[in-house]
């Protein structure tokens, strides 16, 4: 089975860096409904920064400015998802290495059943290369 690779739209809020700030987060989109692709959050000097990858963009818009979040502009990256195995995500970066594009950030893990996934973040003036290097329409 091939690696599936999508581009997606992911939204940041910062908020302070302490206990229960990503809970809080969290469990207001779980009210809402909002189902999540990825998510990630990591410190932002003496704040955090929380990044959604929304299933549905449209309803996570909706459901943030409910919860009257600061909410960041649009951004993009990548989703992968595919068969677990020795160097999964070898080939990928390959591709990007071999068209001279840096990653921002990438993300990976197990997700069990013999299968894994990641997040994959490039400079928005890369995002049309890099997925064109990785063959995504």
């Amino acid at each position: 089975m091939s690696d599936t690779i999508t581009r997606v739209e992911y939204y940041y809020i910062v908020t302070p860096n302490k206990p229960g700030e990503a809970e809080r987060a969290l469990s207001t989109l779980k009210a809402a409904g909002i189902n999540l692709l990825a998510f990630s959050g990591f410190p932002k000097g003496q704040r955090a920064q929380l990044d959604f990858i929304p299933a549905e963009p449209s309803a996570f818009v909706k459901a943030a400015k409910k919860a009257k979040w600061k909410l960041s502009a649009k951004k993009s990256g990548f989703l992968i998802q595919g068969e677990d195995r020795p160097g999964a995500l070898a080939d990928v970066m390959g591709k990007l290495a071999d068209a001279r594009i840096n990653v921002t950030a990438l993300d990976a893990v197990c997700a069990g059943a013999g299968r894994y996934g990641a997040i994959l973040w490039v400079k928005p003036p890369d995002l049309k290369r890099a997925a064109k290097a990785l063959g995504v329409s």
